[in-house]
């Protein structure tokens, strides 16, 4: 019996000689016995007419091969989606008014206040890099993310104690006397949120790529299904994002902190323990060894090899037997011509021939690499200009918790009886990508497929492209806003708490088409690095994505800091703690000009990058043990 494995991974086509490897095979260092056994397993399988076994290296928690109609799917998927959407109530009940604690209850400025805001979400987003590696070599996603979960959840209830227990609280202003906050208060609360951070880096990029693993490439249905995954994903996530910028900060502001932070508190211990509940129905990929190491091989080897020469034909390029990677559900790699001097990590020395050469006799054994790691280096290489690119619409993003929320709470908050919180108007930026997600996925892209033949309608990049054309507009939009807010403070003096008597709605247009902008950066953006990955790689490739947001707040606190001084010292600073004698549309305007140059960057950069091969493979496994061919046939699918 010869089951037909069939994929389809995304993206335009360069040469078809250059087929990616398809996914990771928890049988990469199984035995033949052991192969043999799985073999015997499927067959005997689908002689019970049980369905057939998922073809893309999926296995269970003690590595053995899985039904597809019994493991994952979208069945599996409901229970990471719901616990992504307890999960993010959790992190931005905490985040989306987080510059408003700093100030009123921790009594600090707001250059400064925004600034630890931006530091501290710039290392949620980095720490993801370590728990990629660490569940890429070491523990598998499934492991990782738990580890992650129990480091964050302590991180949580932290938090809330700092804001419940009196002695951990500042005690509040004595009329226009602010006392500061301890060492001991400051360092139990940012400990928390530095807990929190690093616990983030065990879950984040391993929960999305975790779902995304329930539906096998391998599969033409759940390819399809997988397409519309990330879409979706983010469509749970604004949810969550939804009801902590609403009813969460409304508790913050007008109950206690108290209650505003052990909601979320309870909302995360909730969402582990469903995640915990659906595990006999997930699928799981075994660690394939540390990236890093493997790039670093890479490299090396081709520094170490740079006087040898190049052989005229690619096939005298080391790699190993077909058969090696066929046997483990992974596709070998062709080499490219792209990036050349990588190929020479590649390069067999003949020791005969080294007297003639440059190359010396011997070599160690690590300086011989594969086509394969080869290319798989070359792919996430090609991604790290790209990544740059979107370091800057990270930046912008990051006002909409800092200057954004700061803006609001100068105006009148008043709607009727009730007091809209600044924070709040973040749920417009919330509602909007709902409401784009949704119609981008079910009007957008099934009418621009028809004409472009493009499963997504629009290639990822140009998704991408146009999130941050749309950031551009908002700033320039934003920077006119606040010098309309500027010129009503000096014809309308502020009452005696610095409010004018300008109601806060005049803010919207900027969240609502930063909404927009992030309905299609965002989404783009984490598909675009999860796709291109190499899929030996798919966790470094999510956390690359949120790199990009690490290394944004980051900036976003430099750029601050850099125009806070120099404009300090020509007598006429930009940004004060009194936002009605500041110059914060001339500080928009600067976000805006450097959006513009960093827009021209990208589309000089995405015009040239060549997304992964499209390819469709079938391979024909004998599950006797008998011979295994491959046949590849291009798919010309941009």
């Amino acid at each position: 019996m010869r089951p037909s494995i069939i994929s389809s991974s995304s993206g335009e086509p360069i040469e078809a000689a250059a087929a990616i490897e398809l996914s990771r095979q928890t049988s990469a260092m199984a035995k033949p016995s052991t192969q043999r056994d799985s073999q015997q397993q499927q067959q005997q399988a689908m002689e019970n007419g049980e369905g057939a076994y998922a073809q893309d290296g999926s296995v269970d928690l003690r590595g053995n091969p899985l039904l597809r109609s019994k493991r994952g799917g979208w069945t599996a998927c409901a229970f990471i989606v719901v616990y992504e959407l307890f999960e993010r109530m959790a992190y931005y009940g905490i985040a989306s008014n987080l510059v408003m604690y700093m100030t009123n209850r921790l009594h600090q400025g707001t250059v400064e206040a925004s600034n630890n805001v931006t530091n501290w979400s710039g290392t949620v987003f980095l720490t993801p890099l370590i728990g990629a590696v660490v569940a890429d070599a070491y523990l598998g996603r499934y492991w990782t993310f738990v580890a992650g979960s129990a480091i964050y959840l302590m991180g949580m209830i932290l938090l809330t104690l700092s804001v419940t227990v009196p002695a951990l609280k500042p005690p509040a202003c004595d009329g226009a006397t602010c006392p500061r906050a301890s060492a001991l208060q400051l360092g139990v609360y940012f400990g928390g949120l530095y807990t929190i951070a690093l616990g983030h880096g065990g879950t984040k990029p391993n929960i999305s790529t975790i779902g995304a693993d329930q539906f096998d490439d391998f599969d033409p249905a759940e390819k399809l299904h997988k397409l519309s995954f990330f879409n979706w994903w983010m469509f749970t996530i604004f949810l969550g994002i939804l009801f902590s910028s609403t009813v969460l900060v409304y508790l913050q502001d007008n109950v206690s902190w108290t209650v505003g932070y052990g909601i979320p508190t309870l909302g995360l211990l909730v969402s582990v323990a469903i995640f915990l509940a659906g595990t006999p129905l997930y699928r799981h990929k075994a660690p394939q060894g540390s990236p890093f190491t493997s790039m670093g091989r890479v490299v090396a080897a081709a520094v170490w090899k740079r006087g040898m020469a190049l052989p005229d034909d690619a096939k005298e390029l080391h790699e190993l037997e077909l058969e090696h990677y066929t046997s483990r559900r992974r596709f070998r790699m062709d080499a490219t011509d792209s990036m050349r001097f990588l190929n020479k990590a590649a390069v067999k020395v003949n020791p005969g021939d080294a007297n003639g050469g440059s190359a010396p006799a011997r070599l160690p054994p690590w300086t011989l690499c594969t086509v394969t790691h080869v290319e798989e280096t070359k792919q996430i290489a090609k991604l790290v200009p790209l990544l740059f690119t979107l370091v800057v619409p990270c930046t912008l993003v990051a006002q909409a918790n800092t200057l954004f929320v700061k803006q609001g709470a100068t105006l009148d908050r008043r709607l009727g009886a009730f007091l809209v919180p600044p924070a709040s108007l973040g749920a417009f930026i919330t509602l909007t990508m709902l409401i784009c997600v949704a119609l981008y996925d079910r009007v957008f892209v099934p009418a621009v497929r028809r004409r472009t033949k493009n499963p997504r309608g629009i290639t990822l990049l140009q998704r991408i492209g146009a999130g941050m054309l749309l950031q551009v507009v908002t700033m320039v939009v934003t920077a006119g806003i606040e010098n309309r807010r500027l010129s009503f403070a000096r014809g309308h003096g502020p009452d005696a708490a610095g409010v004018l008597p300008l109601t806060i709605f005049v803010l919207l247009p900027q969240f609502v088409l930063l909404g927009a902008a992030d309905a299609l950066l965002v989404v783009g953006q984490v598909e675009f690095f999860y796709d291109q990955a190499p899929e030996s790689m798919k966790s470094l490739g999510t956390a690359l994505s949120l790199v990009a947001y690490g290394a944004g707040n980051v900036l976003s606190s430099a750029i601050l800091s850099l125009v806070g001084r120099v404009t300090a010292k020509r007598g006429s600073p930009w940004v004060t703690n009194n936002l009605n004698a500041s110059r914060l549309d001339y500080y928009y305007a600067l976000l805006t000009v450097l959006a513009a140059v960093n827009l021209s960057v990208f589309l000089a950069l995405s015009g040239r990058y060549k997304y992964r091969s499209e390819s469709r493979e079938t391979i024909d496994v004998d599950v006797q043990g008998g011979p295994v061919r491959l046949h590849s046939e291009p798919a010309p699918v941009a």
